[in-house]
Formats: C-alpha cells, structure tokens, sequence
C-alpha cells in the first residue's frame, strides 16, 4: 500500500468529485439553504430542508475554506446556507427545527438534539472563516441549550411514559466529545474541560462493556445493562466512529493509553460487525445475537465504512498498531469498489447485505454532505502525516 498515492487518491476524490457534486447541485438559488434529496445524477427529487444536512454542509463548506484552500466560491456556499439557517431554522429561542419547507416554514418541531449540535458545528466552523461575533454566539448559545437538555433531549416531545424503563443514549455524549473540540474556541476552558471529562467517562466507563469490548447504543441511567432491544442495540458505525473522536482527545489531553483503548475497541467491534459472508459491516446487531428489532439491520451503509476509514488510520498513526492496517485495507477496498460512484461523483449511500446498490441516491432526509466529504479530508490528512 503506497501511502502517498492514496493520500492522493482521498484528496482527489474529495476536491474533484464530491465537493464540486454539491456544489453543482445542492444549492437553492431561489429560497436560500440547500436541496439534500439528490438522485444518482444530482437532479432533486424532494425539496425538504432537514435543519442537521443544512448545519452539516454549512460547516462542512466553512471547513474546506479554514483547513483546505480559501477559496471565496467554498465561504460563499457556506454563507449562503447560514443566512437560510439564521432566518428560518430555530424558533426564535435556538431550538432548531428538524425539517423546513423549502420556503423556510416549519415542517417538524424542534425535538431532535442533533439539528442543535450540527447548527453549533456550522456557526463555530463559520465563525472561524469570518470572525462574525453574532455566528460565535449564535453557536455558544446553542451549545449551552444542548447541555441543558442533555438529561432529556427530547424534552416535551419524548413519547415515552417517564419511569418505567429510563434509558440513556450514547449519541449524545459520543457527539459532545467532537463537538466540544470544534467549538472550544468559544468557550470558556473551564467549560470545555468539564464536558470533556464528562463525556470521556460516559464514553469509555458507561456505555464500553468490559466484559464483550462492545459499545452498547443505551444503558441504564445507572449505567447498568438493560435486557430489552433497545439495551441489546449495538450501532458498529457508532462505536468506531466514536473512538476517533476519542483519538482526537487522546492527542488534545497528550493522553496515548486512551488512543490505545479507542483502537482495541474499534478492532473488537470490527471483529464483531463484519459480514463473515458477504463482506461489509452490518448496520445493527444485537448483543446478545437475537434478531434486532430495525429491520434494516443487514444493510451496508456509506458513513459506517467512511467513519471506520478514519479511525482505522488515525488508529495506525496513533499507536502503530498493524492490525489497523490490515483492517484499513480490507474496508478501503470494500468500501471503494461498492459506494463510490465515478460516473456521476459523490457515493451511494444504502447497500443490500450482498453490497449491491439498494437506492440509487447521493442525498436524502439523512444523507448530505458531511460523511463522504468529511471522511475524504481526514483520511487523506491522516495518510500524509504517514509519509
């Protein structure tokens, strides 16, 4: 495996065909924001605006302008989709609404956490690329409403009966510890230490099983195991794409042994979600090997490969461990050879368990562009501190 040809290979990929697909495509010229249902070709298919693809193509746009090039084409996108945030994603009180008419009207109430922490993403990363005050404290505030919905995200909206069967999620602190990097320019060190902290223990004491090596999607409030299918869940693209946020953190806190425990848990989920037939990793298991309840279970799906090409290869740079290499080229090769779409740029999205091409689209209600972009740029600027 030359190294630098394949740093070459991701950094091609990223600047030469996904990065112009979206821009080619995705843009609303007439209502502001962006279209994220994209057929195979680009051509739009739906006109919803889901508020997390937006906040994640804002930042993923002010990204390539701070980190790549400073490109004004690459800060125009991304302040054009900012504007449409700011006028029409929130409620007045930052609570991000999940979806938008392509007007701007709302469709689905504020009850998804996620569209709050990618709006902080997006406005952060913008800050950085301007210096705008009013998008730095449109992304302080924003952070600071997620931490006090941190116990409950879906505050008024959860449907569920309080008491009987409390759960918690791991999304949540899985995100903070990316999400308290990439604002920590805004905030207070006192703060940023704190929620590191915080959501490290969560991470790698709460949710990491000892006893299988696994990440479990929900525990206890306790911490403890619950035997029902939502305690059994196992999310292998969650758990792997954690551990390179916790990489991350390894190197921000100089502390090697947590790059260590990150990679031992990416190569025993590896272990654990890959397809022994068919190849690829599952979408969903169950822990204790029953049918999980998501019927989409067997599917292959593009962030969970890109997600594991990052960790895998930080992985290696981190703690020279050759076992992620091996699995770098194994999923490299999968991954390439079944979601990348060379005739029409960007990459399918959804695989049938045998890794044929289940729905021939480049963007939806839950893809856009952030995984395949995002996941180009850091494997490729993994690859080159390789060389």
């Amino acid at each position: 495996m030359d190294i630098k040809s394949l740093a070459q290979l991701y950094k091609n990929e990223l600047l030469n065909n996904v990065v112009p697909f979206w821009e080619n495509h995705s843009k609303d010229e007439e209502f502001g924001g962006y279209f994220t249902c994209l057929d195979r070709e680009g051509k739009v298919f739906d006109t919803d605006k889901f508020i997390w693809l937006q906040g994640r193509e804002v930042w993923m746009f002010s990204t390539l302008f701070n980190k790549v090039e400073q490109k004004q084409q690459w800060l125009d996108m991304a302040l054009h989709g900012a504007k449409f945030l700011q006028k029409y994603g929130h409620d007045g009180n930052l609570n991000w609404y999940f979806s938008l008419t392509k007007e701007g009207q709302p469709l689905v109430q504020p009850y998804n956490i996620f569209s709050d922490c990618f709006a902080t993403m997006a406005f952060g990363q913008l800050y950085k690329a301007t210096g705008n005050e009013e998008y730095g404290q449109i992304a302080k505030n924003t952070f600071e409403n997620i931490l006090k919905r941190s116990d409950n995200p879906k505050g008024k909206y959860n449907k569920l009966v309080p008491g009987t069967r409390p759960l918690k999620g791991f999304s949540l602190p899985m995100i903070l510890c990316n999400l308290s990097l990439e604002i920590e320019h805004l905030l207070p060190e006192q703060l940023v230490d704190e929620t590191i902290k915080k959501v490290l223990h969560e991470v790698m004491e709460v949710f990491y099983q000892p006893d299988s090596g696994l990440i479990l999607e929900n525990v206890k409030p306790d911490g403890s195991f619950s035997d029902s299918f939502e305690g059994r869940l196992l999310n292998p693209g969650h758990a792997i794409e954690a551990m390179w946020f916790i990489m991350d953190l390894s190197v921000r806190l100089q502390r090697p042994e947590l790059a260590q425990k990150a990679v031992e848990i990416v190569l025993r989920t590896l272990e654990y979600g890959w397809d022994k037939e068919f190849d690829g990793i599952f979408y969903f298991l169950d822990i204790k090997g029953n049918p999980p309840q998501q019927l989409e279970w067997d599917q292959k799906l593009w962030w969970v490969h890109i997600e594991t090409l990052i960790s895998l290869i930080k992985g290696y740079a981190l703690t020279k461990n050759e076992k992620c290499l091996t699995w770098f080229e194994k999923v490299h090769d999968y991954t390439w050879s079944h979601f990348a779409d060379p005739e029409h740029g960007e990459w399918f999205g959804y695989l049938n368990r045998r890794g044929e091409v289940l729905l021939p689209l480049k963007g939806g209600k839950w893809k856009g562009c952030f995984h395949v972009p995002r996941g180009l740029y850091q494997v490729w600027k993994t690859l080159e501190t390789l060389k």
